[in-house]
């Protein structure tokens, strides 16, 4: 893991509420290593899922500058920072976010379909896919169908779709039971070892935190302190 993969440099955060600026972030240091497994470890409203977002590419800092691989995002175009989301990283969240009329396989399909991959690739993906995270037969199900931890891993796949260097989970176990969450969590591991991605978890649990290699506890927009 010696190559600086992703960092971050004095990133600040803020949101108007009304009236109001709500600061989220506040001059936050970040460097991640290439193949790391990294927990953002903090309480509610402490700003971890406002970090993935912004190293994600899903949003921007006010203040301060995110390299990946050396490029700096506030560099990308439009087009590529699309690109970027699209192709460079995956996305999973505490709400699964699956479509409901859509089954297993269509949910996990659908980012490669928006990326334009030919179908047949993309069925064959992600049906592999699927068998990898132990749902082999619940291809044609619906979400309606499906408890939460076999939506979760549906999501997994989905986030795996593209084949992403980077992958990005905002709370995974959050809306599951600890015995599920822990078997999430070791899906996650084993899979980011065996296509040497790099894993950034944002958690409040510690159990979960202390899977990671690193753990870096936000207070208040701050890193407050980090361990091995």
């Amino acid at each position: 893991m010696s190559e600086l993969f992703l960092s971050a440099r004095a990133l600040t955060k803020t949101y108007a509420v009304g009236r109001r600026s709500l600061e989220v972030l506040r001059g936050v240091d970040l460097t991640v290593s290439r193949g790391e497994f990294l927990a953002l470890r903090g309480a509610s409203g402490a700003g971890k899922s406002t970090l993935l977002h912004l190293i994600g590419g899903l949003d921007s800092p006010n203040a301060g500058e995110i390299f990946f691989k050396g490029q700096n995002l506030a560099n990308f175009s439009e087009s590529e920072l699309t690109q970027f989301r699209s192709r460079r990283v995956g996305f999973i969240f505490q709400a699964y976010h699956l479509l409901p009329e859509l089954t297993a396989l269509e949910n996990v399909c659908l980012p490669a379909r928006v990326a334009r991959i030919s179908a047949g690739q993309t069925g064959r993906r992600g049906r592999e896919l699927l068998v990898r995270v132990g749902l082999k037969d619940r291809t044609d199900h619906k979400p309606s169908e499906l408890s939460g931890g076999e939506q979760q891993r549906v999501a997994i796949a989905r986030a795996l779709i593209n084949e992403p260097e980077l992958l990005l989970a905002d709370e995974p176990t959050g809306n599951l039971d600890s015995k599920t969450g822990g078997e999430i969590i070791e899906l996650l591991k084993n899979l980011c070892a065996e296509k040497q991605m790099t894993l950034v978890i944002a958690t409040h649990d510690e159990k979960v935190a202390a899977r990671a290699e690193r753990t870096i506890q936000l207070v208040d927009g701050q890193v407050q302190s980090q361990q091995p």
